[in-house]
């Protein structure tokens, strides 16, 4: 019986509720004799009492701890990537902003000043919780909230990663929809994130979009952001749509 201890009261034997486990392996029952009147008294001993052992955290629960400890907190970050489809890019100011933390799952708007000033807002990343592991899906929106068409796609885990990095190989959900979006170069995605681990001096959070070629160079695709996770960014407004 877990969480409870056989004890005496009164010549009565009851069961008290008591924390962690309780595992009574030997009793011993003594008589004592009294002037006058004869009790008898039950004494329990040998009662081990044991805590329970709270299991080693997986990589996995590692670096999703990590990121709840960004909950509600913004960060810049600059493209350090070079792909010439980047170019435009290249010099603009973006920022991560962890806004919702729930139990198993964080999302993760991530903002671009485009060239004339003005921030889209339309990109955020979803990193769950599953069964297996955990997934990385891409929310995509337009300016007034309606759904892009090429939205909620990612990957989910194929190993055990580190606490400081996790990939996630494009899924089938995402091959079919790149397929029929004519983006036949992208079913062979590899997304990634990276986290330091709390307190580190140059600590940072990396994403990162890879796709490896060797048929044809010319789909090669390598897409890094890195954010400052010392340097603390001022709230900035809400993905379109939320």
């Amino acid at each position: 019986m877990k969480g409870f201890c056989l004890a005496v009261n009164g010549g009565r034997e009851t069961f008290e509720a008591r924390p962690g486990l309780c595992k009574c392996e030997a009793m011993k029952i003594t008589q004592i004799k009294v002037t006058a009147t004869i009790a008898t008294v039950l004494l329990v001993s040998g009662c081990e009492r044991t805590l329970p052992v709270a299991p080693e955290p997986s990589a996995q629960d590692v670096f999703f701890e990590r990121l709840t400890l960004l909950c509600n907190k913004a960060y810049p970050g600059k493209l350090v990537s070079n792909d010439s489809v980047d170019a435009e890019m290249q010099d603009s100011e973006m920022m991560m902003h962890v806004a919702r933390c729930e139990q198993n799952q964080i999302q993760i708007p991530f903002h671009i000043q485009e060239k004339d000033g003005n921030w889209n807002r339309s990109r955020t990343w979803i990193i769950s919780r599953t069964d297996d592991g955990l997934q990385l899906k891409h929310k995509h929106r337009h300016e007034d909230g309606s759904l892009d068409k090429v939205t909620n796609y990612g990957g989910d885990t194929a190993g055990p990663g580190t606490g400081d990095r996790q990939e996630f190989p494009v899924d089938a959900e995402s091959i079919a929809l790149f397929n029929a979006e004519g983006l036949e170069q992208s079913v062979i995605n590899i997304w990634a994130m990276e986290i330091s681990p709390p307190g580190k001096k140059d600590a940072r959070f990396s994403y990162e979009l890879r796709r490896e070629s060797h048929e044809s160079p010319a789909q090669r695709r390598h897409f890094q952001v890195d954010f400052d996770l010392t340097k603390s960014a001022e709230i900035p407004p809400p993905a379109w749509g939320d």
